[in-house]
């Protein structure tokens, strides 16, 4: 195992992922509802004197998707990594905690009192909501006897997602016109997601990503406990608060592109440290590429499985993730 996770197996494992990443991203842009041969798919690429249906099919639908796709779950990855690492709860993830929940109902409250109707307008609210949610789990599971446990932020997640999905059912029951509006993006989706929309939220993402791997050391340090880091010199509040800032970039920025999509955060930094063990200067690449294989190959399933028909891509990752979230309640926590 040592000769596994030796720098250099560390950096081929990188690698593999980069390419496994790319050939996945092909075949996304392969297959899907339409049938579309290798050869048109290159000609797309190729002869862009060509203005047939398939041509417009791969250039305007399915290579922003696959890039939406991987763009979505290496976020939702890497906050996922994050917040276990901070938290040292196993379970800490973006949806459990409640986090896509805020966002969600954000985005609902602002089409709903607003009138926002493009998913480019949903960007500023997803972050809000995600921020605010984010706050008031960490407040809640800190309050009492003995700070933040895992156990604590646990149930103060779960609580709150509770309550914050009841709002958002509520409003969408009251208002029938922001159900038809929103519904689609709710059940978590990248279909129909446009170049111009993943240009607006890249540099948030992009910032969340380069944030988290600039604490990537730091957040090692604190998987040790708080009175480890401090007495090694760490500023562990200042530390929390950007990585909680990375946590609110990446998840926002996943939710306003595809809506709250469960358990790639959770199952993905699990499945990484088996491989990149606990330091998390290889956590965080690793888990940011294995989000992304996961989302892109998750989309392919959800457009194959009932084709022509398809299913949104958080139904697929719910199947995946819900089983190995009560094999880690089972388990891991008891442990």
């Amino acid at each position: 195992m040592r000769l596994l996770r030796s720098r250099a197996a560390l950096l081929a494992g990188l690698l593999v992922l980069c390419v496994v990443l790319v050939a996945c991203l092909l075949a996304s842009v392969r297959f899907g509802a339409a049938r579309i041969g290798t050869m048109e798919v290159i000609s797309a690429f190729t002869d862009y004197d060509r203005t047939s249906e398939e041509d417009l099919i791969v250039r305007t639908l399915r290579v922003p998707r696959a890039l939406a796709a991987a763009l979505v779950g290496a976020s939702l990855a890497v906050a996922g990594a994050i917040m276990q690492g901070l938290t040292r709860n196993p379970l800490a993830d973006p949806g459990i905690l409640g986090i896509e929940a805020g966002a969600a109902l954000a985005v609902v409250g602002a089409v709903y009192l607003l009138g926002i109707a493009s998913l480019s307008g949903y960007a500023l609210f997803a972050f809000v909501g995600a921020g605010l949610a984010a706050a008031v789990v960490y407040g809640l599971g800190s309050l009492g006897r003995g700070g933040m446990t895992p156990m604590k932020l646990t149930i103060a997640g779960a609580a709150l997602a509770a309550l914050l999905t009841s709002l958002t059912t509520a409003v969408l029951i009251i208002d029938r016109q922001t159900l038809e509006e929103i519904r689609f993006w709710l059940a978590g989706s990248v279909a129909g997601r446009d170049l111009e929309l993943l240009l607006q939220v890249l540099p948030y993402a992009a910032l969340g990503l380069l944030l988290a791997l600039g604490l990537a050391r730091q957040i090692t340090t604190l998987t040790l406990g708080d009175e480890v880091a401090a007495g090694l010199g760490q500023r562990t509040g200042l530390v929390k608060l950007l990585a909680a800032l990375a946590v609110v970039l990446l998840a926002g920025s996943a939710v306003s592109v595809a809506g709250p999509i469960g358990f790639v955060g959770l199952v993905v930094p699990h499945v990484v440290r088996f491989f990149a063990g606990v330091d998390y200067r290889w956590i965080l690449p690793y888990s940011a590429l294995a989000g992304a294989v996961l989302l892109v190959c998750a989309d392919i399933a959800a457009r194959l499985v009932l084709r022509p028909m398809e299913l949104p891509v958080g139904v697929m990752t719910a199947l995946v993730g819900a089983p190995f979230f009560v094999y880690l309640a089972r388990w891991r926590v008891k442990r």
